[in-house]
């Protein structure tokens, strides 16, 4: 005769049950999360292999994975090169100029959107924000306009001196606003009666407090900086003002016009020039989620 089942011996079956199906989403999301980030790393490692090739296993057929032996000449011949010394220097100046003037200018901004009040501040901060529609590709021929007015074409001034005028653009001083926002306005007032003035109180008190936000901001504007390639392209002429982006384009082109594509050369630069962008995500990556969820910018 079947025995039936008591009301704790249904519980825990219920329980293993569920504990089963559990784990079974877990590892199917696992699994589909693996599989994305192969997908996703495959060009990457790729790169990597074909950069450590000589000649002959980068045009092997079928394709070789692990390079044996391993060509460390590739980066040598890159990291040697004057032209591409003078190259990093120049993008090295560039993003530095280009993160200072971000950050100054992008702080000051969002702090008098946030923290002062004067006539017509929320119209303009959505005028500001409405700027955000306009791609670059509106504003590129009346501001080269403008620099070959002003005699900058070929210099460094397009891109050095409008990150000093706020032109990080809307998004950053959007993101720092609304990190500012969450500091309590009472700090303000303490640091007002102490006499404080407000240069002081955003100086002291408002930015270190904002790390996170300015981190964020830091990330997103070396990245830009560092793998611009259209506004380098537009105004920079001469070959020694080149950045590492425009010097790859060039080198691809000078293999090409020589007859013969040394690809294993370029995926050495090419991994040289990702490789900053990658450690600087990787080391500050707890600041810049930290940074991007306070701001209210979660999904």
């Amino acid at each position: 005769m079947r025995r039936t089942m008591t009301q704790k011996e249904q519980a825990r079956l219920f329980r293993r049950r569920r504990q089963i199906l559990d784990l079974g989403k877990k590892l199917a999301v696992f699994v589909i999360l693996t599989l994305g980030a192969i997908l996703y790393l495959a060009p990457l490692l790729w790169m990597l292999s074909t950069s450590l090739k000589n000649d002959l296993q980068t045009f092997a057929d079928p394709p070789i994975w692990i390079p044996d032996p391993i060509v460390l000449d590739n980066y040598v011949k890159i990291l040697t090169s004057s032209n591409w010394q003078r190259w990093a220097w120049n993008t090295i100046y560039l993003t530095s100029m280009g993160l200072v003037g971000t950050l100054l200018s992008t702080s000051l901004v969002a702090f008098s959107f946030s923290r002062l009040k004067w006539p017509g501040r929320d119209f303009w901060f959505i005028v500001l924000l409405s700027t955000m529609m306009l791609p670059y590709q509106v504003t590129m021929v009346p501001v080269y306009l403008i620099f070959t007015r002003l005699g900058w074409i070929n210099t460094f001034k397009p891109l050095t001196i409008p990150p000093f005028l706020a032109g990080g653009g809307a998004f950053y001083i959007f993101l720092l606003r609304q990190f500012f926002m969450t500091i309590p306005k009472e700090l303000d007032e303490a640091a007002i009666i102490d006499g404080c003035s407000t240069f002081r109180i955003l100086w002291q008190i408002i930015l270190p407090l904002s790390k996170p936000a300015l981190v964020t901001v830091a990330i997103f504007t070396f990245i830009a900086h560092w793998n611009s390639f259209l506004s380098p392209l537009i105004y920079i002429r001469d070959s020694k003002l080149f950045t590492l982006t425009l010097g790859l384009t060039s080198l691809r082109t000078n293999f090409e016009v020589s007859g013969v594509i040394f690809w294993n050369e370029l995926m050495a630069a090419s991994l040289l020039i990702a490789l900053p962008c990658l450690l600087l995500f990787f080391f500050a990556q707890r600041y810049f989620i930290q940074g991007v969820v306070m701001s209210g910018l979660k999904g």
